[in-house]
């Protein structure tokens, strides 16, 4: 579950490990965005969603949102019992600091000022530089698949990174669909450009581990595909198309559930 498209890079890495899986993506176009709504307010939508996803009965409900899962992943837990697995995606924080020197947090606004943010930087890289730069649009922009607004965007967040950096952590899972763009703004003339750090393929290979799963990358890919919009069975919007982590989702051996099936 997300508020929309920042589930594709984590999606898509499931089905490379798991092409047998049966997928279904909640997402709340309805809602959108989370990033710039009060953690009371992102909460009450989340929980909507969560709710659309259970009721699919799913095996593990992995919240593929930063944002989400900082101000919300508590709520949605108490609120789908102890029945119901729940995993969140954090900042891939540790990893950075542990790659040493100074990093960046880019993250949505709400998502780079929660306290919960300041915890994990707390506990994972207490004497660490670290900048925080709110991507303002960015996110939204991805959305939309608005590759004008997305450079923007982008450009308006490197420009705000400090040049010493050598990391940058992406809060958002929205982002990790255009890490190329990214690091090509990153790049400053001879200078190396910092490293990227997403939480896509990590939280795949934690859902498996959860489930007691290995992965099966030969297996034919026989998984159905399920896609709730504010709780409604739907397509993937045609934005979704601009970004090679749906096709994936979409490969023509795949099953998709129909359109309309209650």
């Amino acid at each position: 579950m997300d508020v929309g498209m920042g589930m594709l890079a984590t999606a898509s890495e499931l089905r490379r490990l798991r092409p047998d899986a049966d997928l279904v993506l909640a997402t709340d176009p309805d809602g959108m965005p989370w990033g710039v709504r009060t953690p009371e307010d992102l909460t009450a939508r989340a929980l909507l969603v969560a709710s659309s996803a259970a009721a699919e009965q799913p095996d593990l409900l992995i919240v593929a949102c930063n944002t989400a899962t900082l101000h919300a992943l508590p709520a949605i837990q108490e609120s789908l019992g102890p029945e119901m697995p729940v995993l969140g995606t954090l900042p891939a924080v540790q990893p950075a600091a542990a790659a040493g020197g100074a990093f960046a947090v880019w993250g949505t606004p709400t998502g780079v000022r929660s306290p919960q943010l300041d915890e994990l930087l707390r506990r994972s890289a207490p004497d660490v530089p670290v900048a925080r730069v709110a991507c303002h649009g960015l996110s939204d922009a991805i959305e939309r698949a608005d590759p004008e607004a997305v450079a923007a965007a982008i450009a308006a967040a490197a420009d705000r990174t400090p040049a010493d950096v050598r990391s940058v952590v992406l809060a958002c899972t929205h982002y990790e669909l255009v890490t190329p763009q990214i690091q090509t703004a990153l790049q400053r003339g001879s200078r190396t450009a910092p490293t990227l750090y997403g939480s896509a393929e990590t939280l795949a290979v934690q859902a498996l581990t959860r489930l007691g799963l290995q992965p099966r990358l030969a297996a034919p890919v026989t998984g159905c595909l399920t896609v709730l919009r504010s709780g409604r069975v739907e397509s993937l919007p045609e934005a979704a198309r601009a970004y090679p982590h749906a096709e994936r989702l979409q490969a023509p051996r795949a099953a998709t559930r129909p359109v309309g099936r209650q």
